[in-house]
């Protein structure tokens, strides 16, 4: 029996935590941590796959970017007539090409000269001359009319007229190039035990014609002589037509693959700066290994050559013809390692954030001095103030375009588009820190010490 108006012993306290109401919000709070664990589970294996996709689309990436250089090199080097021609026409004044040309051209020449008949054959009035020309260079006649050949090729090889015929071969031999290389076209240089050799035929003539005018008339009694001078050798040179000519269908397009297939990985990755900075220093570094690998073969090629081949020649023509794929190799690293630096800078980390205040306390310090000394930005420097985001996006789309409407940008051109974006957003840097906004924490900061 209770009082009226007393509780009831056995009923549940209002508002207590062991009350419906209590335990419905326990219940729903452990619903909710249930569903949390549950979306991390169920999320974490969809995260992994991600990751694992974005290594996987960065690997291939960086495995075709040397093969993308190889196809840039062989569209270019291949399918532009002009460009190869730029490429070799220095060669001609190359002395190691120039003395392999001249050896080559005196053996031809002394396979037609009758040595031990020369004298006799010269006439009367041009024997004296020949006789000084001869007796100059040696007693041994063989020895002499050699050297004496020797030094007339060299002399001719020496002037503009070889520069012109081999100008002129190297267009010619063009289509044969290809021709050897992906199985297609045409020419008149031929291609003889995986060779491509320039015929020196206008050289043996201008050097027939040049010994006869110094007296030695029974060279006018060489025949046309063809003579050959081989630019490239290859063993099995049909074995590797089908790959390079697929590397020169890609052209092109292979290396802007390789480019889109490593920034779909940084997209797909969670941590995309971090991925970034390894994605950039991976693709330089396979690219460097081709320029490794291009040195490595050099060795590889020459050492093959048979020996009437000139070594030093040889390497003179390789390192021609490769020119062009080193220069895209240090380009390519080049900017493999600014895009990692940039990326690096833009970041959180410790030192990063440190280079950047010391970059603004740089630019703060300049616009002090210059605040001092009274120059003024008028309207420019709120206007770059506000807008400076889009300005300095504006400016690192410029520097982009630049490298890509470049025709064949270097290692050197991607630092001087570095250093001209860095002074422009120096400029921008400098210009946003109006003097309004430094006043106003000045007196922010006055107002506070008070």
């Amino acid at each position: 029996m209770t009082h009226e108006g007393a509780p009831d012993p056995g009923a549940e306290p209002q508002g207590a935590p062991g009350g419906d109401e209590g335990r419905s919000e326990l219940e729903q709070l452990r619903g909710r941590v249930a569903a949390l664990e549950a979306e991390r589970t169920a999320r974490a294996p969809r995260h992994r796959w991600k990751s694992f996709f974005a290594a996987l689309l960065i690997v291939i990436g960086c495995v075709l970017a040397p093969l993308g250089a190889v196809a840039a090199w062989a569209s270019s080097q291949v399918g532009d007539t002009d460009r190869y021609v730029r490429t070799v026409a220095p060669l001609a004044s190359d002395p190691d090409v120039q003395a392999a040309a001249a050896t080559r051209v005196t053996d031809a020449v002394m396979e037609h000269i009758d040595v031990p008949a020369l004298l006799e054959g010269a006439a009367p009035a041009d024997r004296p001359r020949l006789e000084k020309a001869l007796g100059a260079l040696g007693n041994s006649l063989e020895n002499a009319v050699r050297s004496f050949v020797h030094d007339t090729s060299q002399d001719i090889i020496a002037s503009d007229a070889f520069e012109r015929i081999w100008t002129e071969a190297n267009r010619r031999i063009h289509a044969t190039v290809v021709k050897a290389l992906t199985g297609s076209g045409g020419g008149a240089v031929k291609i003889d035990n995986d060779s491509v050799t320039l015929d020196l035929a206008p050289v043996v003539d201008q050097v027939k014609q040049r010994l006869v005018d110094e007296g030695m008339t029974a060279a006018a009694k060489i025949p046309q002589v063809h003579t050959d001078f081989t630019v490239l050798r290859a063993d099995d040179i049909g074995k590797v037509r089908t790959g390079f000519r697929l590397l020169q269908i890609a052209g092109d397009w292979l290396p802007v693959l390789s480019v889109l297939l490593v920034a779909a990985g940084v997209l797909l990755s969670r941590h995309r700066r971090r991925v970034l900075v390894t994605a950039a220093l991976a693709f330089a570094f396979a690219t460097l290994l081709l320029g490794v690998g291009l040195t490595v073969f050099r060795v590889v090629y020459l050492n093959a050559l048979p020996d009437s081949v000139s070594q030093p020649a040889a390497g003179s023509i390789y390192d021609a013809m490769t020119r062009y794929l080193r220069t895209t190799v240090r380009m390519t690293v080049v900017l493999g390692v600014v895009i990692a630096l940039a990326a690096w800078l833009t970041g959180p980390g410790r030192w990063a954030t440190l280079v950047r205040q010391l970059w603004h306390s740089g630019i703060g310090a300049v616009r002090s001095t210059a605040d001092r000394a009274g120059l003024r930005t008028g309207p420019v420097g709120p206007f770059v103030h506000r807008h400076r985001g889009r300005i300095t996006w504006v400016l690192v789309a410029a520097a982009v375009l630049t490298f890509v409407l470049w025709s064949y940008p270097t290692g050197w051109v991607i630092v001087g588009i570095a250093i001209a974006l860095l002074f422009a957003l120096a400029v921008a840097e400098f210009l946003g820190q109006n003097g309004t906004g430094r006043s106003t924490a000045h007196d922010r900061k006055a107002r506070s010490a008070t």
